[in-house]
């Protein structure tokens, strides 16, 4: 069954999740990453095959192949190899039945007895060296990937509103609000930078859009912007 087919008779926002939303170029910006490594992640793998399979040439992304992104890129961070993230997802997405394994709630709750079964099946997985180097599995697991689960709120199982700077930034991506675009209480920031681009200042925007200052500056820093009021 498709995805598509899959998601008809559900909740419109719950369709959003699958739309074809982002550039390669924009998920590499939030994710912290490059297009091309993003492209790697989909269609290389030297062999072994991408860490991140299943995506169309030249389509947009969805929100879910979007966290996926962010994921991968914390694990890579990390010094995970592809191999392992492949690996690893591939043993989620079965374990917990599911396209977008990284996605879901289930995978931050779960994912050390994941890899811990993972590596009783293939050997090779060094999940005890990833996961457990401290003999405290739970402290270096959060410590591993803690801040970015810590960028997500979850609804239904699902990273839904996406703290793409952290929780200390107010830009948010919620693929509910604004087609998903990032975006400040509902102002989407290529907005913001639109009006900043058109010669308002920083006080006009806040009287338009009734955002704080602090608001519409974060928004256009996200946007490669150095607001000065």
């Amino acid at each position: 069954m498709s995805t598509i087919i899959a998601v008809r008779n559900t909740e419109p926002w719950k369709r959003r999740l699958y739309l074809p939303a982002y550039t390669v170029v924009d998920a590499a910006r939030y994710a912290d990453t490059t297009p091309q490594t993003v492209s790697y992640w989909h269609f290389g793998g030297d062999g072994i095959g991408p860490a991140l399979p299943g995506r169309e040439h030249r389509r947009p992304l969805s929100y879910l192949e979007l966290i996926e992104i962010a994921f991968v890129a914390t694990f890579r961070a990390l010094g995970v190899s592809l191999q392992k993230i492949r690996k690893a997802r591939a043993y989620a997405a079965q374990t917990l039945n599911s396209e977008f394994p990284f996605a879901e709630y289930k995978w931050k709750t779960e994912g050390i007895h994941m890899l811990l079964d993972l590596w009783e099946t293939e050997k090779d997985f060094d999940s005890k060296r990833l996961i457990f180097g401290d003999a405290h599995g739970q402290v270096a697991w959060q410590d591993m990937v803690g801040d970015r689960f810590a960028q997500f709120e979850y609804v239904e199982d699902l990273a839904l509103i996406w703290y793409v700077r952290g929780r200390q930034c107010p830009v948010i991506i919620d693929p509910r609000i604004a087609f998903g675009a990032p975006m400040i209480r509902g102002i989407a920031t290529w907005v913001l930078k639109g009006r900043w681009q058109a010669g308002e200042s920083v006080e006009d925007i806040e009287e338009d859009f009734k955002l704080k200052e602090y608001e519409i500056k974060h928004g256009l820093e996200f946007e490669g912007i150095q607001a000065v009021a």
